[in-house]
């Protein structure tokens, strides 16, 4: 079964390789830094493996970029907004039906 890319993976991975290409350094160099493989990296770059949190922070660091700077303008387009407490509370509720009468915590 082939993993489907996601829309910003592959945008963050285009933001990585031009950081990266910006800086002249090579994949390997990269990928030193990260303490990864270089086909890591052009996994990355390519959008084929999505990047965890912590791993995005560190691009940022070696890259000397913003995180912000990774994501699209526009972010908010097409993505759920922020889960407020009605939001979280509404999908929790429609998962695991709380008693009405029992008392919070």
């Amino acid at each position: 079964m082939k993993k489907s890319k996601s829309e910003i993976d592959e945008y963050i991975g285009s933001r990585i390789r031009e950081c990266r290409l910006s800086l002249h350094l090579t994949q390997e160099l990269l990928a030193r830094a990260l303490g990864v493989s270089f086909q890591q990296v052009q996994n990355y770059e390519k959008g084929a493996n999505g990047i965890s949190a912590v791993r995005l922070f560190d691009f940022c660091k070696i890259l000397n970029v913003s995180l912000a700077s990774m994501f699209p303008p526009d972010h908010s387009r097409g993505l759920p907004g922020p889960v407020t407490r009605s939001r979280f509370y509404n999908r929790v509720s429609a998962s695991w039906p709380i008693a009405e009468n029992q008392t919070q915590h």
